[in-house]
């Protein structure tokens, strides 16, 4: 028998309300909707990406460290059958960019990707490693040289790092892309298009038109891709079976 049920039903109560209140601090609603189980995952990248050094806590941030046992466990669950990335960046540490890059092109599963809003700097690289690719009309994409912050010491050997590095980084690009490498180097060191500095803001159509970018397209596009995408593994994997 209970001995103070008054008691029991006030802590369910503030428990309740306790739940309702971080729910309006996270997300500025009380009732959040609920996707049904699905069998496309949805990996969001936004803010900066952050490589080797932890950004400050005020700036929004996609972790590598988070990202990479995220594909891999997508890639090992049967369950999920094709992925979307959406992006929202500014860009940020060059070798976490290109690391989520080469896990999101080398996953055996369909993946199709959206720019919106921005997709810049190391974002370019990510948002082409899909197997399809989508820009909203109104996102951007800048396209600049690779840039170092803080001490440097031995400017030779470091330059030499850099330039090897952006190689890597332009290499990519073209090869995931039908933008050609003298395009994307044009754009890349183009004078007068960002104020006082070397680089090209490409605004959705244009990124279509020079092949960085498969279509213009928003959400019901990439998900009508993606679904026809996996029905073309699923038929393929029934006519082997067949054979």
């Amino acid at each position: 028998m209970e001995k103070n049920p008054e008691k029991k039903d006030g802590q369910e109560e503030q428990s309740g309300s306790s739940s309702l209140v971080q729910k309006i601090q996270a997300l500025g609603q009380t009732n959040i909707p609920t996707a049904p189980d699905s069998n496309i995952h949805v990996l969001s990248i936004i803010g900066q990406v952050e490589g080797h050094i932890q950004l400050p806590p005020q700036n929004k941030t996609t972790k590598y460290e988070h990202l990479l046992p995220q594909l891999i466990a997508i890639e090992q669950n049967p369950k999920i059958e094709g992925v979307i990335i959406l992006l929202n960046t500014v860009g940020g540490d060059v070798e976490a960019g290109l690391a989520l890059s080469e896990m999101i092109a080398s996953l055996s599963k369909p993946t199709v990707s959206i720019v919106l809003g921005g997709g810049h700097s190391i974002g370019v690289p990510i948002a082409v490693s899909t197997d399809y690719s989508y820009i909203v009309p109104t996102a951007t994409m800048t396209i600049h040289p690779v840039r170092l912050t803080g001490l440097v010491i031995g400017v030779p050997q470091t330059f030499e790092y850099l330039d090897k590095m952006q190689e890597r980084v332009i290499n990519f690009v073209v090869n995931h892309s039908n933008i050609k490498e003298e395009k994307f180097k044009d754009l890349m060191f183009a004078k007068g298009n960002l104020t006082r500095d070397i680089g090209t803001n490409v605004i959705g159509t244009d990124a279509v038109e020079y092949g960085l970018i498969d279509e213009v397209g928003g959400v019901k596009d990439a998900m009508n891709k993606l679904n026809e995408l996996i029905s073309q593994i699923k038929g393929t994997d029934h006519q082997e079976v067949i054979q």
